[in-house]
């Protein structure tokens, strides 16, 4: 990638290189999918060896003053305000997965990344990109890189690739995070038990968690605690009576 978006497309610019653009290694885009799995890519190289998703603009065009659709394949120019621009962009469409420096710390990755992806990937060792004929560079990226998803189907694409680094949720599924936050059914029955301390009825435990709100998601709420104080650990002292262990 040149340093401006009207200078090249399609790549990263090294701190260290001089070529004019830089293209993604195709084994990154075949472990997302493939670029048929892509919809738009909006920032392509005039010059494209091999298809990075299914339409592309080109600096001819200026993806920026296009309309982006569907699931956006983005490895944005590097100039600062080209990254910026596009990496809005991206946010705001909300949909597809980028390719960026890892450079965590940066105004445009906190507004961009932090605050509007779903999740990340962070690449393990640093990428060797390819030139615009198409072969692989000799020499690496000069700087980690990761790859950012925006959408949750992008997310769960990022969590099982098999590309090698650490992926790292951003935004969860609110049933995942009501299920994270809040007590265990055994945590549950093991607060209320100990509180009597001593054995109490069965009717009188179904009474007392029937407003929980886990009970109120769970019809079967009775049939979950009799399960719960099976598998202990909990101590049955005569029929239908239980206390703390």
């Amino acid at each position: 990638m040149s340093g401006s978006l009207f200078d090249g497309m399609g790549g990263h610019h090294s701190a260290r290189a001089t070529t004019v653009e830089w293209l993604t290694p195709p084994f990154v885009l075949d472990a997302l999918g493939g670029a048929e799995s892509f919809d738009l890519d909006p920032c392509a190289p005039e010059l494209q060896p091999y298809p990075t998703a299914r339409e592309t603009f080109t600096k001819a065009v200026n993806g920026l003053r296009q309309p982006w659709f569907g699931r956006v394949w983005l490895n944005p120019p590097y100039s600062s305000a080209d990254l910026e621009a596009f990496m809005r962009r991206m946010a705001d469409h909300g949909k597809g997965t980028a390719l960026i420096f890892a450079r965590t710390e940066t105004q445009t990755f906190f507004e961009t990344v932090w605050r509007r992806a779903h999740g990340l990937l962070f690449l393990e060792g640093r990428l060797n990109f390819h030139l615009p004929n198409g072969q692989r560079a000799q020499a690496n990226a000069g700087a980690p890189s990761v790859l950012c998803a925006y959408g949750a189907d992008d997310m769960d694409v990022l969590a099982v690739t098999k590309l090698r680094g650490q992926f790292v949720p951003l935004k969860l599924p609110r049933s995942v995070v009501i299920a994270a936050l809040e007590p265990t059914w055994r945590e549950v029955v093991a607060t209320w038990l100990k509180d009597k301390r001593g054995p109490v009825k069965l009717d009188e435990l179904y009474r007392h968690l029937a407003a929980h709100p886990k009970s109120a998601r769970n019809p079967n709420y009775r049939a979950k605690i009799r399960q719960v104080l099976q598998q202990g650990p909990f101590t049955r002292v005569d029929r239908g009576m239980w206390e703390a262990a």
